[in-house]
């Protein structure tokens, strides 16, 4: 599967009315999406896949290769106690959260779906949330922002941490 970069919908930090546009959706921000890429150091993955034709997977193992701990959640992996790239996979965030320290949650899921992760990113503390390409929900958006994390939308942390010069966390 070859990456390209896309439009990331990035806003977060509090600077919600900065970035927010008049026609109501989400803007780049390059330093909020600096910030997540650079900062975070733990990630959840919700959908994880052990098909590694799957995107999910290809993100989870590439940014493994650049030095982020990935933590891969999906309940059916989870119950056939399925281990990816040497992580154990983890039913749900709630679970992932009790045993790491997360700082994003990377969300592999629908749109209609997102807003769930999203509170409960909230709920569990992560600093971040990144919803991958095609995944937009603004009231969930809205909602991270409100409670102080950092939001991606529709973008992908490969490609940016590529435009961006991002070879991995920060140390």
């Amino acid at each position: 599967m070859k990456w390209s970069p896309s439009l990331a919908f990035a806003i977060g930090g509090g600077r919600f009315s900065s970035q927010f546009s008049k026609m109501g959706s989400w803007q780049n921000d390059d330093s909020v999406i600096r910030r997540v890429l650079e900062t975070s150091k733990t990630i959840a993955l919700v959908g994880a896949s052990k098909n590694v034709e799957r995107a999910s997977n290809h993100v989870m193992a590439d940014l493994q290769r650049m030095g982020y701990r990935i933590i891969p959640t999906n309940p059916g992996l989870a119950k056939q106690n399925v281990e990816l790239y040497g992580e154990r996979v983890y039913p749900n965030l709630e679970a992932a959260f009790a045993d790491h320290e997360i700082d994003l949650v990377d969300v592999f899921r629908r749109s209609e779906d997102a807003g769930e992760f999203v509170d409960e990113a909230i709920k569990f503390g992560a600093k971040a949330v990144w919803l991958q390409m095609g995944v937009v929900d603004e009231e969930a958006g809205k909602r991270a922002v409100s409670a102080g994390l950092d939001v991606v939308m529709d973008s992908c942390p490969l490609p940016e941490s590529r435009r961006l010069g991002i070879s991995g966390p920060s140390t």
